[in-house]
């Protein structure tokens, strides 16, 4: 039997129960796609029932609000992927009355739909013959062939998906990528592979070399970036309501559309007086001949992305009761039990769910 042939067999045996392989509605696979980049399926999978609870299909999802959307989100991290999600789910609704596209080329045209996804929904839903090539499939194609040069570099690239194109099964596509994914992810693993159950073992290069942990290869990474973020949790009294100030991150950086603490990054460790005039609000504050002293202690906790390492401190400032002015732009007044509703970072999550005492 050739690689195709055993892969298939292994999978038909040993596939894993998941439940958008138990459809054909490219919503439902695009979604579960989406939540599932850089997400593990242990992970992704109460996301993904959670989206289908409260947007069972398209329509509803285009009828929802971003702030919904990054609500439910919360926890996933990489928060363009949701408003990708939500804004390719509005535009096919009204360009296409909500029908996705049958082909690759026009699944590739839509917003957050890379040529990983595209291949994904066309073979998976469309029954088209697009090979689906991630770090699980590179993994086993650079094993089995024994490919011993870098795998993100573009040649070696463009090799591994040529390899995964010409072993599609044309009458199963979606089966074969799904095959493949579930080979890497359970078998072909990283560092130390069961090679001794994998169907492929006897034409694998890397087992036969002894070779099979070195491989795939990857050039240095790149170096995390260290940022100082300082936040400030202005609180004071309306009435009987305990209300703190907010506001939306609208620039294009992490957590794009958001709601946190005000902010201010510096270069360093420190946060220098003069540069807290230079934020509209400590500015104004300061206008209103209002201290900003910090009551306790300053609050610290790292939090790590994929490439930044943030080191975020934490000013608990009471303001006095019933002073709470109108900002423009991006500022609001909230009440907690509002916030917890809103899109948020994580690093904002954790600091609330760890100091509850600030409050």
């Amino acid at each position: 039997m050739n690689f195709t042939s055993l892969l298939l067999k292994w999978y038909n045996e040993n596939k894993r129960d998941l439940p958008w392989r138990e459809t054909r509605d490219p919503y439902k696979i695009w979604l579960s796609e989406i939540i599932l980049q850089q997400t593990r399926i242990v992970q992704g999978l109460s996301y993904y029932h959670r989206f289908l609870d409260k947007f069972p299909d398209i329509q509803a999802l285009a009828d929802a609000s971003e702030d919904e959307v990054l609500s439910l989100w919360q926890g996933l991290g990489y928060y363009s992927r949701a408003r990708n999600l939500h804004y390719t789910a509005r535009e096919i609704v009204k360009k296409n009355n909500g029908k996705f596209p049958d082909n690759y080329k026009g699944l590739l045209e839509l917003k957050g739909i890379g040529p990983y996804t595209a291949a994904a929904i066309a073979s998976m839903a469309f029954n088209k013959p697009h090979a689906t090539v991630d770090g699980n499939v590179t993994r086993v194609l650079a094993r089995y062939f024994g490919i011993d040069d870098p795998v993100n570099e573009a040649q070696v690239k463009n090799q591994i998906n040529e390899a995964a194109t010409e072993l599609i099964d044309m009458v199963h596509p979606g089966m074969f990528n799904q095959a493949m994914m579930d080979l890497g992810a359970t078998i072909c693993k990283p560092g130390k592979p069961s090679c001794n159950i994998c169907p492929l073992n006897n034409e694998c290069v890397a087992r036969i070399k002894g070779i099979e942990e070195i491989i795939p290869l990857k050039t240095s990474k790149v170096k995390q970036r260290e940022r100082f973020f300082h936040f400030f949790l202005l609180h004071t009294h309306n009435g009987n309501d305990r209300i703190f100030l907010t506001e939306k991150r609208e620039q294009n950086d992490i957590w794009k559309n958001l709601y946190q603490l005000p902010l201010i990054e510096t270069p360093g460790v420190e946060l220098p007086g003069k540069v807290m005039i230079q934020h509209p609000v400590l500015d104004r504050l300061i206008s209103d001949n209002i201290p900003i002293i910090p009551e306790g202690r300053v609050q610290h906790i790292n939090h790590m992305l994929t490439h930044q390492r943030l080191q975020a401190f934490f000013y608990n400032i009471p303001l006095p009761s019933d002073y709470y002015p109108n900002f423009d732009g991006a500022f609001n007044w909230v009440t907690f039990g509002a916030f917890q509703k809103l899109g948020k970072p994580v690093l904002i999550t954790r600091f609330i769910e760890r100091f509850r005492d600030f409050f």
